[in-house]
């Protein structure tokens, strides 16, 4: 959702410049409270544990206790707009977004924590590679991030556990944790993306860890290496999301295209969606069926792993950033907020 995540930070930017009052850096302002954020710009939710969290713009986290009936606003030491959330247990999570931020929370998304921000990327990149000599060109990288300023937004993020976990983002930005972030190891080394493409969404089929960008990039780690390896693209406009399970790999992005793998990435197959309007978002539900969000509101689903899939007639005609099935409903959020959508059944339009 690389696209949507920085249409939103063009719209931020443009908002702050117009006032005359001095500007104050939002790593420094925590969000503000506002009985209106539940119908702001949000652009992921994640569950923890029973609880919901959603996430979005002005540093604005929300979390409900009744399957999304009613959301009470988190306390948040930021106001970097978020790009995305997942809690691998429910008390522990983190979220990611712009300015280099990420964010931990250790009492299922009530307060969280900054861990990590834009000002401190270049400084730990000089410092983990000046001691190996033949990273000269991360060394540099290191020094050009630094002197930009905390411009550079994370993306996604996948955790395993409370201590294990990546933050992917835009310029090959991919940092890793093996102590719950309380420390960050870089490793734009160790992906095969020399082209510098944006890492868009990360997502694990339970053994491999899989990477899709811009440009057609898809990157796999398996359990046994240290290196995103790159893998053979069947597409070479932009991925903006990943559904991985055990035995099936479903990535999707520009002008409707996704593509379905069963081999962990080693060959793909076209997916017909039927819609040529880019695919922002998806779910899926606890009886296995997936769901496709498009641009337009779209809603597709799938009750044969990614094979094919069926448009539901609940289209709600502004784009979906992120996706839930809750209680048997569609939870989304997107530019105005948080909706539910009642899964009727499907009929093709």
């Amino acid at each position: 959702m690389f696209l949507f995540k920085f249409i939103a930070l063009g719209l931020s930017l443009a908002a702050g410049s117009c006032g005359a009052a001095p500007l104050v850096d939002v790593l420094d302002l925590p969000a503000q409270r506002s009985e209106l954020a539940v119908h702001s710009s949000l652009l992921d939710l994640a569950r923890a544990g029973q609880r919901l969290v959603a996430v979005g713009q002005r540093g604005h986290i929300l979390y409900s206790d009744d399957s999304g009936k009613s959301w009470n606003q988190a306390s948040v030491p930021v106001s970097s707009d978020l790009n995305a959330v997942q809690f691998p247990t429910p008390s522990h999570g983190w979220a990611v977004g712009h300015d280099g931020v990420v964010l931990h929370s250790s009492d299922g998304g009530s307060t969280w924590r900054k861990q990590l921000d834009g000002r401190q990327l270049g400084r730990l990149m000089q410092d983990y590679y000046s001691a190996r000599p033949d990273a000269e060109q991360w060394l540099e990288e290191g020094k050009r991030i630094e002197a930009e300023g905390a411009d550079k937004p994370f993306l996604d993020l996948w955790f395993s556990d409370e201590r294990n976990g990546f933050v992917v983002g835009a310029f090959n930005l991919i940092f890793r944790t093996r102590d719950g972030g309380q420390s960050w190891e870089p490793w734009a080394d160790r992906s095969d993306n020399p082209s510098g493409y944006h890492l868009n969404a990360i997502a694990s089929d339970g053994q491999d860890l899989f990477i899709a960008g811009e440009q057609g990039l898809l990157l796999r780690l398996g359990d046994d290496s240290e290196r995103f390896q790159a893998l053979a693209s069947p597409y070479q406009g932009s991925f903006f999301g990943i559904s991985a399970e055990p035995g099936l790999l479903l990535v999707h992005g520009l002008r409707g295209h996704a593509f379905r793998s069963t081999d962990s990435g080693a060959s793909w197959t076209p997916v017909n969606t039927g819609i040529n309007t880019s695919i922002t978002a998806s779910a899926r539900d606890a009886e296995g069926r997936l769901y496709l969000f498009g641009q337009a509101g779209q809603v597709l689903s799938s009750r044969d792993a990614g094979a094919t899939f069926q448009s539901l007639d609940i289209a709600r005609g502004t784009p979906v950033y992120g996706a839930l099935v809750s209680d048997g409903e569609l939870l989304l959020v997107g530019a105005r907020g948080l909706s539910q959508r009642p899964l009727a059944p499907g009929k093709q339009e």
